[in-house]
């Protein structure tokens, strides 16, 4: 009888190859939006307004895309970047449609509790909690992969999940071995 957890995607990292060799110092001669410092990364950056999303460019073609919040608006902007960088391509090396994984998808969810922190750290394994250092406490799952980020009024941030499914399972999860945790309503 378990109702589907409710979360908000906050932010998808996707990979794809454009299938062009970029030269990435003409790029950033050439158009606004790229920025490129070799010194400090060997990636340039393409930034969009519209859709709001960054992309890593490298030489190879290869490209990581940050901030979108689902995987149309992803498509739509390597597209985007396809249609732009092509002109200058140094050379294509596919026409095809590029593959595109996702590799990370971040999103916020209430667990619908207060949590004590403390008793969860020391009670759980797999939980780091660093009070000094940050007000969450972080609570790994294996299967699926996914790391959840803990605040005493039951919010959690979910990072690493590669799918919607994998995020409401690991919501289901967090419930059910956080429920015993959970603050008693106070008497006064």
């Amino acid at each position: 009888m378990a109702h589907k957890p409710e979360f908000v995607i906050t932010n998808m990292v996707a990979s794809a190859s454009l299938g062009l060799e970029l030269d990435l110092y003409a790029l950033a001669n050439k158009i606004k939006e790229i920025e490129y410092e070799p010194e400090q990364f060997p990636g340039a950056i393409l930034k969009f307004k519209e859709p709001k999303a960054s992309l890593l460019l490298f030489k190879n073609g290869k490209v990581v895309c940050v901030g979108c919040k689902k995987r149309d608006m992803i498509e739509k902007t390597i597209d985007k970047t396809i249609k732009m960088l092509t002109p200058y391509a140094k050379r294509i090396t596919k026409t095809k449609k590029p593959k595109i994984d996702i590799t990370n998808i971040v999103a916020s969810a209430s667990l619908g509790m207060e949590l004590d922190l403390y008793r969860i750290a020391y009670k759980l394994k797999d939980v780091e909690y660093e009070p000094e250092q940050f007000p969450g406490a972080i609570l790994k799952f294996k299967e699926p992969k996914v790391s959840l980020l803990l605040f005493k009024n039951g919010k959690v941030i979910c990072a690493g999940a590669k799918t919607e499914k994998d995020i409401a399972t690991v919501l289901i999860k967090a419930k059910a071995l956080l429920k015993p945790y959970a603050e008693k309503a106070k008497k006064g």
